[in-house]
């Protein structure tokens, strides 16, 4: 690579999806529709755990923070995103691409770390049921939560500093729908094997870590259920476990497929059509998966509708 093509870049272009027009119109009408079910669930989840003393539990708090992380993440994304589908003018400046980044890793580092916590939350509550609201005390939630947001906070700000170290780049035209850490590196003029390497481990280490405690837990749930004499008992254990399941499947093998491998930047079609899934449509499932499936979750917004019609 030259150094006479290398320049220092005060705006990015974000390609997006210009390489398909055809579908324009109808990406953003679907984009738009995924965005205001998103926005309306998780604020209405987040809302109706906060105002139902019914939902007033460790799971229900901590899914109360899942709802917040996912409209966060999908509030930096997806407005600009409908917006530089719908304009020519596609350009984010310097500044606001690494703001976009940083607010979006910490918001998905925290929600990889807050599911491990809810799989340990559940894992109390089903293997050690009359010890769990002594276990799960205040005190250790505001810790668990906590935790999970400084991971998220200082990863991304690692990250963040590594980036901003970049000198130049050869190009400021991002083939993807914001600002994400590999294809920026992607368009380095220096040598960026260091910030590659940060991101495989950190990623790694992270995915690890929360896998391990994931499958240990459903692993000692798995065999508390099986041991359940009732058998409604068993349906409503599994009923649970399987809505958070599919949640951290899905989450946790898109993380993986992206971030995962070295020279992740490369595969851009790939990445950018995989990255839709964990920014555009998980937000939106997982109020819906714990919703729809929650017992709890329906009757109290049943009692909230009630009270507010009546």
């Amino acid at each position: 690579m030259g150094q006479e093509n290398c320049t220092i870049v005060t705006e990015f272009i974000l390609l997006g999806f210009s390489d398909v027009p055809e579908l324009r119109v109808f990406l953003s009408l679907l984009f738009l529709l995924i965005y205001g079910v998103t926005f309306v669930a998780n604020l209405g989840m987040t809302a109706l755990i906060q105002v139902s003393s019914r939902l007033h539990t460790p799971m229900y708090f901590f899914l109360s923070h899942l709802s917040f992380v996912d409209f966060c993440y999908s509030t930096i994304i997806v407005p600009k995103m409908l917006f530089n589908i719908l304009s020519s003018e596609k350009t984010i400046s310097f500044l606001g691409c690494m703001v976009q980044f940083y607010l979006f890793c910490t918001c998905v580092v925290t929600e990889i770390f807050l599911l491990a916590v809810m799989t340990y939350d559940r894992f109390l509550a089903i293997c050690s049921p009359l010890l769990y609201t002594v276990s799960m005390s205040q005190k250790l939630r505001m810790l668990l939560v906590s935790g999970c947001y400084v991971c998220g906070t200082v990863s991304s700000l690692i990250h963040l500093c590594l980036a901003l170290e970049i000198p130049s780049y050869r190009s400021n035209v991002i083939d993807h729908f914001f600002c994400d850490l590999p294809p920026i590196l992607n368009l380095a003029c220096c040598d960026v094997s260091i910030n590659e390497l940060v991101e495989v481990i950190m990623a790694t280490s992270s995915e690890i870590i929360t896998v391990v405690i994931i499958l240990t837990s459903y692993l000692f749930i798995l065999i508390t259920i099986l041991r359940m004499r009732s058998a409604e008992g068993r349906l409503k254990a599994f009923s649970t476990c399987a809505s958070h399941l599919t949640a951290i499947v899905v989450f946790h093998g898109t993380i993986f497929v992206i971030y995962c491998r070295p020279g992740s930047g490369n595969g851009m079609r790939t990445d950018k059509v995989t990255s839709v899934f964990y920014t555009v449509v998980i937000p939106m499932l997982n109020p819906l998966i714990y919703s729809l499936r929650n017992k709890d979750v329906k009757e109290a917004f049943r009692k909230v509708g009630s009270n507010i019609f009546l």
